[in-house]
């Protein structure tokens, strides 16, 4: 077995032009990234893009068709259950056992990390007093609300006190308050120098994370901060600006917008519209036009792209790419 390296200058994942084949099917195509040690990471992309393909091979439970990967100073290759040792994963459906109380859950797999009874003991205290457990610890997990069953998961991850944790769709199917809620939590534990590496498909939680990357039906379109990601040319074309109108009337006034001269696309995002439009673009004479087809206007204004707007674009051009490649 490789032994970890110590660098505080490694990254906690380096992946080198990852590629995943599943008979003819390529799942993952040509994947290179780096995750910083303390980051959390949000990796995003529509479903069916390789996303739990991607964290399968970097925990070693999916041999690489191509590449190489170190995650902790190992080589996935050469050292898959070293790895699995020095990290935490939680699933999209993690397998708690419901007819068992939350203490039975953490004992039961502190018991399978392997913990002797002292450090199982104190690690139990530490993540019911981190994770806020204290007021469920009788209580069967199957009882638990979705926001505190992912919790007493993350908490399960956690016991054996590893500095990478792979969180795939963690937030999934719980309610607002309980996804803003598990987020504080764990900005506090990145704030220990724990490193996240996080699946989502909310923009919102995408915002929080320190680093991006967004794949595309196996190939990876986008990876930096949200700031840079904002900044791309193909985000915000040279010529061009973003626009925020705001309306009580967004389903008419899209279909509207949409066919004025000099909007090139625009898109709903709750009560407002977002659209690119050419920078010499007179928004008087937007609002003019809005008003005289009985289209009420609160606002018109200059906007930031937002990370949603990032994703819609390189999408649209990518699918442009497939359909021009595959004519």
């Amino acid at each position: 077995m490789a032994s970890a390296t110590n660098n505080p200058l490694e990254p906690a994942i380096s992946a080198e032009h990852l590629v995943r084949r599943f008979g003819k099917f390529t799942a993952v195509n040509d994947v290179s990234f780096r995750v910083e040690k303390g980051e959390i990471f949000g990796f995003l992309g529509p479903n069916g893009s390789g996303k739990t393909t991607v964290i399968k091979m970097l925990t070693g439970l999916l041999p690489l068709s191509e590449g190489s990967a170190h995650v902790e100073g190992l080589d996935v290759r050469m050292d898959s259950e070293g790895i699995r040792e020095r990290i935490g994963y939680m699933s999209q459906n993690f397998s708690l056992y419901f007819d068992l109380t939350v203490t039975e859950n953490l004992t039961f797999y502190g018991r399978v990390y392997g913990l002797d009874p002292a450090r199982l003991k104190r690690r139990i205290d530490e993540i019911v007093e981190l994770n806020g457990l204290g007021p469920y610890l009788n209580r069967l997990s199957a009882q638990l609300s979705g926001g505190w069953k992912q919790r007493l998961a993350l908490g399960c991850a956690m016991l054996h006190e590893p500095k990478l944790l792979f969180l795939d769709e963690p937030t999934a199917g719980i309610d607002p308050v309980a996804r803003r809620q598990l987020w504080d939590l764990l900005f506090e534990l990145s704030g220990h120098g724990i490193t996240f590496f996080v699946t989502t498909h909310y923009m919102d939680e995408a915002e929080r994370c320190s680093h991006v990357a967004y794949i595309y039906y196996g190939k990876l379109i986008a990876d930096g901060t949200p700031n840079s990601l904002r900044e791309l040319p193909d985000v915000q074309p040279h010529g061009t600006m973003r626009i925020e109108i705001s309306t009580p009337e967004v389903t008419r006034a899209l279909r509207f917008a949409r066919q004025i001269p000099g909007i090139r696309s625009a898109t709903i995002f709750g009560q407002s519209i977002h659209a690119l439009v050419e920078d010499h673009f007179n928004l008087d004479d937007l609002r003019e036009q809005l008003l005289k087809n009985g289209i009420a206007v609160a606002e018109i204004r200059p906007l930031a792209p937002s990370l949603e707007d990032v994703f819609v674009e390189l999408t649209n051009k990518q699918q442009a790419l497939l359909e021009t490649s595959s004519a």
